[in-house]
């Protein structure tokens, strides 16, 4: 089998539906431990070694977890 070599562009913005599809997989994990009104906020800012991305949203309680 023959390995192909694959090149990634680093782009510098991400598009809406990428956004969007970002908080919603952010929103199912925040929804395992806070409960939330599923709604997110996102902040990608381009620092000096890469990228700061910070998820906003509002808990209303923090969900009881077992010990495993």
């Amino acid at each position: 089998m023959k390995k192909r070599n694959t090149v990634v562009l680093e782009r510098q913005i991400m598009t809406e539906a990428e956004r969007n599809l970002l908080a919603r997989d952010m929103m199912r994990v925040a929804d395992e431990y806070f409960e939330t009104d599923g709604e997110a906020d996102i902040d990608i800012t381009r620092t000096q070694s890469g990228y700061s991305v910070c998820i906003v949203f509002r808990a209303h309680r923090i969900k009881y977890t077992k010990n495993i």
